[in-house]
């Protein structure tokens, strides 16, 4: 067989790790491995961006930070400007760039909405496909994880450890904005391994009143300092969600930790400081978990290819690889539950939501 892969969406770690166990399953069975750089831009353009890969090529990329394919995260291809301001539909052309590279089956590492493109691309244009899940987000449906999202936490982690000592030797309420997109779950899992005393997420509505009573309760028992993580995309103390208009017209989250710290120093009198993780959880080298995930899921990825099972993702359940349809994945959402045990592991250490 001959196998196309391709990284979509956003970069994380572990992306490079996953081409690297692609490589090396696809070389047990004997089977060709072409990269396509820059994701479906790479099958728009003529020639196609893609060159064979080996087992020598992927040495030493395991621990590789980023994606040596290079990634993107624009461009609808059924909705691609045509340069005079208007919207083009080139999904035939990225089909017709899959057939002439000859290939029997794509690997498509990516997000939900990055496999949701490739999914309808695939049934379009009449081409073989297997999803790997990959988002610092976690929010990837039917996969207790995906590949980036232990390092995107260790990275929030290490920085509250950090931000708690200085927050300590200054007597200061020190905020974290991390990433997540419209999930929690970074926000959730790294303010309970790094010690955070408020976690503000967007499936939990906080009030600003509550969060800065609880702060000034724990000043009042002998505590001379707070930590506070909040997800990019929660709402403002004002009730609305911080979006950035961009250059080229692109709205994103950010912002939201410096009207958290100023409602909080204004309510309070603490001094406050704020930090702004962003792209700082999604470069660097992966963490072990993140490496382990990304070479389980890129050997299962080739298995379903040799056995002809495509329009499937893989994905992590009860400590094992599954599979399923690419369009069950991508039809659930997976925000953060309110019963989410990590939601009542947090209550129960006496962190607050800010909603009680």
């Amino acid at each position: 067989m001959r196998l196309g892969v391709l990284t979509s969406g956003g970069d994380c770690a572990g992306l490079n790790a996953v081409i690297r166990a692609v490589v090396r399953r696809a070389d047990t069975y004997g089977f060709q491995v072409v990269g396509i750089h820059k994701g479906t831009h790479g099958l728009l353009t003529r020639p196609v961006e893609a060159v064979p890969i080996t087992s020598a090529d992927v040495s030493g990329l395991v621990g590789r930070g980023g994606t040596v394919l290079e990634t993107t995260n624009k461009g609808d291809p059924f909705a691609y400007p045509d340069g005079n301001g208007g919207l083009i539909d080139r999904s035939a052309d990225i089909g017709n760039g899959y057939h002439e590279l000859g290939l029997d089956a794509l690997i498509g590492i990516g997000g939900d909405g990055s496999l949701a493109i490739l999914d309808r691309l695939a049934r379009r244009g009449g081409w073989n496909l297997v999803g790997i899940p990959k988002t610092i987000d976690n929010d990837v449906g039917h996969t207790e994880t995906a590949i980036g999202f232990a390092s995107a936490v260790a990275v929030a982690t290490e920085a509250l450890d950090r931000l708690d000592v200085t927050a300590a030797s200054h007597s200061r309420v020190m905020v974290l904005e991390v990433m997540g997109r419209d999930a929690g779950h970074v926000a959730l899992h790294a303010g309970i391994a790094g010690g955070a005393h408020v976690i503000l997420i967007p499936e939990i509505e906080y009030d600003i009143d509550t969060v800065c009573s609880y702060l000034e309760r724990r000043r009042s028992r002998g505590h001379n300092h707070s930590l506070v993580v909040c997800a990019e995309a929660i709402k403002e103390p004002a009730g609305d969600r911080r979006l950035n208009t961009l250059a080229q017209g692109e709205r994103r989250y950010g912002g939201v930790g410096e009207r958290i710290a100023e409602a909080i120093a204004m309510r309070t009198g603490a001094e406050t400081r704020v930090t702004v993780l962003g792209h700082v959880q999604r470069g660097g080298s992966p963490v072990a978990a993140d490496r382990v995930l990304a070479s389980a899921f890129g050997v299962a990825a080739v298995d379903l290819c040799a056995e002809h099972r495509f329009g499937r993702m893989v994905a992590w359940q009860h400590r094992r690889v599954i599979d399923l349809p690419i369009e069950d994945a991508i039809g659930s959402y997976q925000a953060v539950e309110l019963d989410d045990t990590m939601v009542t592991t947090a209550r129960g250490l006496g962190i607050t939501f800010g909603d009680t």
